[in-house]
């Protein structure tokens, strides 16, 4: 017997077959958020992401690189590979990456989070502006120390447009210039001001042991230092550890980067005076909801100018209780 032709049978296997293959654009998304290494801060940018995968019916896939630029390029690769709808990265070397991320925008939708490439091909920018979060930051170090004072700078590395950004805002606040995203400052001396003086960054490559004691050894070499300041999440901890373990708490003061437990509890104990918290949280997901909208061909979920900009926030003794209780229950 010969079976009837049914066109709308027809119509339905031929949907369904066109939703299986292709781009790989199926109704739930396969998305990607790469971050730039491992730290307090992306498990909270994790947290996000997945939240963002169900409430916009997407599968994110969350890779933190271990090994710096060559690990994060070999996770990308493994991503473009399984044909993925989306990668959203944050990336370490954007002067350098250009090519890598152009050839991710070739193949799916980039966008970049937490650290910008402007230059690349990337759809849009989700972060805060890291240039005005570094003014605020060097705002508390001027509460901190409202006399003046030598302030030292840590962080994890200089590549990334974040960590200039977040520098320069720094120096420029303590050394009462006006604003200018565009400065940048070398690291070769120590930069002075009427009342501050900026004695140095030291780098650590994410290794949280030279963290520590890049601060150890600053610690020894200046004698009359007046403040540390962390610019990455795990630094603020680290530096907290060192000058603690010196007998300086109060002497010397510790300003912070973002929310790591531990410079929070630092707050509340009256051994940090102040921390910059981004919003991780929210980072993961806006990316995931940009990426997802994107993968579905919904335009409208570009931010206008191509840059979702989510306002840092300082966190003192007078509000830490109220912020880490909205953290806790955002997060667990």
């Amino acid at each position: 017997m010969i079976a009837k032709f049914r066109p709308a049978l027809a119509v339905a296997l031929l949907a369904a077959l066109c939703s299986c293959s292709g781009s790989g654009r199926s109704a739930r998304p396969q998305l990607a958020y790469v971050t730039n290494g491992i730290a307090s801060f992306w498990v909270i940018a994790d947290k996000g992401a997945r939240a963002g995968a169900r409430q916009f019916d997407a599968d994110v896939d969350v890779q933190m690189p271990a090994e710096g630029v060559a690990d994060q390029k070999r996770i990308v690769q493994g991503l473009l590979a399984r044909h993925v709808d989306g990668i959203a990265i944050s990336p370490i070397d954007p002067d350098n990456q250009t090519d890598l991320l152009n050839e991710i925008a070739a193949q799916t939708v980039l966008i970049t989070h937490d650290s910008d490439a402007p230059r690349s091909q990337r759809r849009c920018f989700v972060g805060i502006d890291n240039y005005v979060a570094g003014r605020a930051c060097g705002q508390l170090v001027k509460q901190a120390l409202p006399q003046g004072g030598r302030v030292m700078l840590f962080v994890g590395r200089l590549e990334q447009l974040n960590a200039r950004h977040r520098r320069q805002g720094v120096i420029d606040e303590l050394l009462d210039r006006p604003a200018d995203p565009t400065r940048q400052d070398p690291n070769n001396g120590p930069l002075a001001g009427p009342r501050y003086t900026v004695l140095d960054t030291r780098t650590d490559q994410f290794d949280f042991a030279k963290a520590k004691a890049q601060v150890e050894d600053a610690i020894a070499r200046y004698p009359d230092l007046d403040a540390v300041v962390g610019l990455f999440a795990y630094n603020p901890p680290k530096c907290l550890e060192a000058v603690r373990e010196a007998g300086k708490v109060g002497r010397i003061q510790v300003i912070g980067f973002d929310e790591d437990d531990g410079t929070l509890q630092g707050i509340k104990d009256g051994a940090v005076y102040g921390t910059v918290v981004q919003d991780p949280y929210r980072y993961g997901f806006e990316s995931v909801r940009i990426m997802a909208g994107l993968a579905r061909g919904d335009q409208s979920v570009l931010p206008p100018g191509g840059i979702l900009h989510i306002p840092a926030r300082q966190i003192t003794a007078a509000n830490v209780d109220s912020f880490w209780t909205a953290l806790r229950q955002l997060t667990q």
